[in-house]
């Protein structure tokens, strides 16, 4: 017979328990087997009639087990006591659960045991040592009470934390024990395990762990530090937990995953993977290689599986984080850019810029009418729609979507004071955002328009209001764009520097100075109808120092450089 012996908790999948626990007691290990109070009787008496056959099954008392209650502990006593009792030649008891599953052959894990038969293996660290636990509750699960379970009343728990928080209330601590934590599932020495087993103090120890929460992740990880004399503060069973807690639930596509780890035990296994359970219980020749446990070796695989299910990928939004605003991986997942002001300046300006930089470039995307993409078209990735209304609908989805949906494409797009400016504060909270603003360049439609001066002026102070509030929040201490302002006068002194570093930014990784430059508008005259705004009482400000009568274009006048933000 084995030196070592196997506790098993048993709810549910049954007939995986059962084959399991075979596995076991085919390498001469004892198997005793708890089954959970809730499973119906005649479920459970079917079990147990098929696993008696087997001489070295045995099955314990039955609790009732609850998750973070006493219920599981008290399993792993009766079924520890009865296998010291009926087994007297083993010299380690080996905690497991129904849906656990060797990884190697069970007699590397009795040679390995064998080789240490004074040490016993179960994570064991105080509240202070502990970065793991979820829920908030540290050291204050061994000062409060208790009695309510976390999953099924969780109002009353929720409630009687606040009372006990509020009156100040501190449950006194056995003298002589330090709490400890750590996973469930161990593997102690008889020697150990007895002797907390048969503790005179035991009824204190039971009595006060009662009511304390999750006891099964405290209990023998307390108790096992007053008698061992060799705690490797570790568990031998492979079990991996998400960012809430909960157990992750290895399925077929793991086979590769499971055998790198090299640990002898592995849970939590979904029961209807058969292509697990077909590899690893086999005979030895499609056993893994001997060698140290390490779990370690697959820890980056999980911690990046986390981070994809609490971050997501740059950019791409999901249920976890959506629509939590702060919350985002990444507000856009591609480099873009935002013009403003150019189209009103250059007659040809959006096909120009796709040939010098090679990138989509689009009209007015949110534009009153309707959404300009680029070439006409009135559908584009993703099955976005050129309507406005469903645009507007959720604007900054839009805008998120179609970076995303276009993604290895550098995306352009007009801006302006009469579009829907609802992704003002994405555009300026984006570092993928590069943003070019020529300010009061809203000016020159209406100074081309055959509108009547009286609507003309009450136009301009309204668009003039909506670009204002704009370059505040460009401005803002919270811009992670690249922004680029300029006033149109300045712009219009020296236009080539600054199209010609826009360029660079965008094209391609070497740069060429610029062979075709996009044409100007005729600005004759406009110097003169600004002073006309003046005169009716709108004053002009975010064009710059306009004179009346405007100097040649393109001419020079001073070294004035870009306004940059950042």
């Amino acid at each position: 017979m084995s030196t070592v012996g196997i506790v098993m908790l048993v709810h549910t999948a049954l007939d995986r328990a059962q084959q399991v626990a075979q596995h076991w007691t085919a390498s001469g290990c004892p198997v005793v087997i708890h089954v959970d109070k809730k499973v119906p009787r005649k479920t459970y008496r079917a079990f147990h009639d098929a696993c008696v056959k087997d001489p070295l099954i045995r099955f314990c008392s039955r609790h009732r087990c609850d998750w973070g209650t006493w219920g599981i502990v008290a399993a792993s006593q009766s079924a520890s006591e009865l296998i010291l009792a009926e087994f007297p030649d083993i010299r380690h008891v080996y905690l497991a659960s129904g849906s656990c599953l060797p990884l190697r052959p069970v007699q590397e894990l009795i040679d390995y045991l064998a080789s240490r038969p004074r040490t016993d293996f179960i994570e064991s660290a105080t509240t202070a040592d502990v970065p793991w636990t979820v829920g908030g509750l540290d050291h204050e699960r061994f000062t409060l009470r208790f009695p309510f379970s976390w999953k099924k009343q969780r109002w009353l728990f929720d409630k009687y934390v606040s009372l006990q928080r509020r009156l100040g209330f501190k449950r006194r601590i056995p003298a002589g024990i330090v709490p400890h934590m750590g996973s469930q599932w161990w593997c102690l020495t008889r020697q150990t395990l007895s002797a907390i087993l048969q503790d005179p103090e035991r009824p204190t120890y039971d009595r006060y762990f009662k009511k304390v929460w999750i006891p099964d992740e405290s209990y023998f990880q307390t108790l096992a530090r007053q008698y061992s004399s060799s705690v490797e503060s570790r568990s031998l069973t492979l079990s991996k937990f998400d960012f809430q807690g909960k157990p992750h639930i290895f399925y077929d596509d793991h086979l590769q995953l499971l055998r790198r780890s090299d640990c002898f035990v592995a849970r939590k296994i979904w029961p209807r993977a058969h292509r697990l359970y077909d590899a690893f219980l086999t005979d030895k020749t499609g056993a893994m290689k001997r060698t140290e446990p390490n779990p370690g070796k697959i820890d980056r695989i999980f911690a990046k599986a986390v981070e994809r299910r609490t971050r997501g990928r740059d950019g791409l939004y999901m249920q976890s984080r959506f629509p939590r605003h702060g919350n985002e991986n990444g507000l856009t997942s591609n480099p873009y850019s935002m013009f403003q002001g150019f189209t009103e300046l250059f007659e040809d300006f959006e096909p120009w810029l796709a040939r010098a930089t090679g990138a989509r470039v689009h009209g007015h995307l949110f534009g009153p009418e309707r959404v300009e993409f680029a070439g006409g078209q009135t559908m584009i990735n993703g099955a976005l729609s050129d309507n406005a209304a469903i645009r507007d609908y959720n604007p900054i989805s839009f805008l998120t979507s179609l970076i995303w949906n276009t993604r290895g494409e550098r995306q352009c797009f007009q801006f302006g004071p009469a579009d829907n400016q609802e992704i003002n504060w994405l555009l300026a909270r984006d570092p993928n955002a590069q943003i070019s603003v020529i300010t009061g360049a809203w000016a020159v439609p209406l100074f081309k328009s055959n509108r009547n001066f009286a609507d003309i002026r009450k136009e301009a102070a309204k668009l003039q209001q909506v670009e204002t509030k704009h370059l505040e929040i460009l401005r803002s201490v919270w811009t992670k764009a690249r922004v680029r302002i300029w006033t149109m006068a300045e712009f219009i002194e020296a236009p080539m520097e600054p199209i010609q570093t826009i360029v660079d930014e965008i094209g391609p990784a070497n740069p060429r100075r610029l062979t075709e430059v996009p044409t100007m508008v005729d600005l004759t005259g406009f110097g003169q109808f600004l002073q006309n705004l003046k005169n009716q009482g709108m004053h002009p400000y975010l064009m710059g120092d306009f004179p009346v009568e405007q100097p040649p274009v393109n001419t020079p006048k001073t070294n004035r450089k870009p306004y940059l933000v950042r």
